[in-house]
């Protein structure tokens, strides 16, 4: 599996992934994509070649592997008071609320459930509670029911990817910007 980030305008996310698929698999442009019937995107020219996007306020995402992946990436900002019981289970609240009750934790594991979800294909389709995922900090790497998650982070951000096969244990920053 293969993990570029980068800073960008959303519309950037697919410039990315096409420096990234040309870079690591010699493609010459981007294959053509098409969504699943719940908004996955692959490619029906290439469908060995798995991959995923995600952007939140100026970063980008993108990750590509030979199996299915879920990746998110957030910019951590402070949201009503009331939603980690909302999106958080009993257990992570209480592993929420042990840690201080940061943003940075509870946006940690939401771009843990959101990678899980797209992963798998179904986008967010469950209550957000009732989606499990391993309780990890920045850095660190989980396994939960035979998928591979790791945690990613920095300051005021925080990224997810989630799949069969084990996620890098470092984003490869690039730059969309030549020169």
């Amino acid at each position: 599996m293969v993990l570029w980030a980068g800073c960008g305008a959303r519309e950037e996310a697919y410039g990315l992934l096409e420096a990234l698929v040309r870079t690591e698999y010699g493609l010459e442009e981007l294959p053509p994509i098409v969504r699943t019937e719940r908004g996955k995107p692959w490619f029906p020219s290439c469908p060995a070649l798995c991959f995923n996007l995600s952007h939140s306020r100026g970063l980008l995402l993108c990750g590509t592997g030979s199996a299915p992946l879920g990746v998110d990436v957030e910019q951590v900002r402070p949201r009503r008071a009331d939603l980690a019981r909302y999106v958080l289970s009993e257990a992570e609240c209480r592993w929420y609320a042990d840690r201080g009750s940061r943003w940075e934790d509870l946006y940690g594991l939401w771009t843990l459930k959101e990678a899980r979800c797209k992963c798998g294909g179904m986008g967010l389709t469950l209550p957000p509670r009732t989606i499990a995922v391993p309780l990890l900090e920045p850095g660190e790497a989980g396994v939960l029911d035979g998928l591979y998650f790791r945690a990613y982070g920095g300051v005021e951000w925080r990224a997810a990817a989630c799949s069969p096969e084990e996620p890098p244990g470092e984003l490869t920053w690039k730059s969309l910007r030549s020169g």
